[in-house]
């Protein structure tokens, strides 16, 4: 019910006997970043293995053939999720009826959205078909009775975080914790100079990004937001220089559409160069998620914000057993990097937390820097061939 041990010795055969299908479903662009490291390891160890499913442009870059557009089940809060509900509904229907009966995969691996994965992964189970879960819900946080449904639903969970593990074996689910592959692939050190230069940024500037998200709802509620507080902070800093990144087009088009009010701020827009703009700054205001995780490992001061529809938030926040919401804190179990939730997330509040982190002592730095060195060592495990290890096990055996 645990990682396999170091002196387990995985087995693959010389030849592989027969075409190995995975049929797999990702949800969201970090799912979709996942889910393409992990077939290109699973493509080293099998080379007559292919892939089908529900997946973005990284995923079928690896030779995923999707069968159904990824944005479409990339949903948050009630409303949004009630108005796509029937459409998800008969896709899960026909995914049950292709994979479940009439063409059966080897193996089925849901990373993340666990809404639509869990229920399709019941069935699929239900039929002899082996489940592996990528990427735990969070049944640690709220709901958690869902494990009960989990436990009928996954073979194996594999889990990004080392807490998570306790809750599954408890209930008897196999379970192994791989780490976070964004902690394998950024390093250690800073890469602030580096970013600077490669964004043509002047490296003695103070510099603040903004990135709001990549959903619609996110940008609705947090691009004016983090507008308005780049907008004070530079009346009260005319030296800071702004930048943002955007996903794709439609992002940038929503985003410029707040942003032309603002016309005399010094911003600078990117397209898909989210990392680097991160690295680049001295402060973050950013839309909490995992691009939260992914700044703290660049080791970036930020400040974590999130609103979502009154009615989402309020059922959210009640079925919520948490502390913290920004998965820096929720990590380390303090408050490491300041959140401002719903309510909250004004500008009002914002602005004063941002100046006190852009006048913070060299101490004050050093020591956030060593808590996000002391996070991200505990994330470094080799993720994503850690995670394909334990899946070429479950493959093998089942061939």
């Amino acid at each position: 019910m645990s990682d396999l041990k170091p002196e387990e010795e995985i087995k693959f055969p010389d030849k592989t006997p027969k075409l190995i299908r995975i049929a797999v479903v990702a949800g969201e662009m970090s799912g979709d970043k996942l889910g393409a490291d992990l077939i290109s390891q699973l493509k080293n160890r099998f080379p007559q293995i292919t892939f089908e499913g529900i997946g973005g442009s990284e995923m079928i870059s690896q030779g995923l053939k999707s069968i159904y557009p990824m944005e479409r089940l990339s949903v948050m809060g009630v409303g949004a999720i009630a108005k796509r509900l029937p459409e998800l509904l008969k896709l899960r229907r026909k995914l049950i009826s292709l994979w479940g009966t009439q063409n059966p995969p080897d193996l089925f691996i849901g990373i993340d959205a666990p809404v639509f994965n869990t229920t399709l992964e019941l069935k699929l189970k239900n039929k002899g078909i082996k489940t592996v879960h990528y990427v735990s819900p969070s049944v640690w946080a709220w709901r958690p009775g869902r494990i009960k449904k989990i436990a009928r639903a996954v073979d194996h969970m594999l889990t990004l975080f080392p807490f998570e593990t306790a809750i599954y074996q408890q209930h008897g689910v196999a379970v192994s914790c791989v780490g976070h592959p964004m902690a394998d692939e950024i390093p250690l050190e800073s890469q602030q100079l580096s970013s600077r230069k490669k964004l043509s940024i002047d490296a003695e500037k103070t510099v603040v990004s903004l990135l709001p998200g990549s959903r619609g709802s996110e940008l609705k509620y947090l691009a004016p937001l983090f507008l308005q507080v780049a907008q004070s902070l530079h009346q009260q800093r005319p030296d800071i220089e702004f930048i943002t990144a955007m996903a794709n087009e439609k992002c940038n088009i929503i985003f410029q559409s707040y942003a032309r009010q603002y016309a005399d701020l010094p911003l600078k827009i990117f397209q898909q160069q989210s990392r680097e703009v991160m690295a680049a700054s001295d402060l973050v205001l950013i839309a909490s998620g995992t691009a939260t995780l992914e700044a703290a490992l660049l080791k970036r001061p930020m400040i974590v914000s999130y609103k979502l529809a009154p009615m989402s938030y309020q059922l959210i926040h009640y079925l919520s057993i948490l502390d913290f919401y920004a998965l820096p804190n929720l990590l380390m179990g303090k408050a490491l990097v300041p959140e401002f939730l719903q309510d909250d997330a004004t500008a009002a509040r914002i602005v004063p937390a941002a100046l006190k982190i852009l006048q913070a002592s060299d101490e004050e730095k050093q020591q956030l820097q060593r808590a996000f060195n002391l996070l991200h060592c505990s994330l470094k495990q080799g993720g994503s061939e850690k995670a394909a290890d334990i899946i070429s096990k479950i493959i093998t055996e089942n061939l």
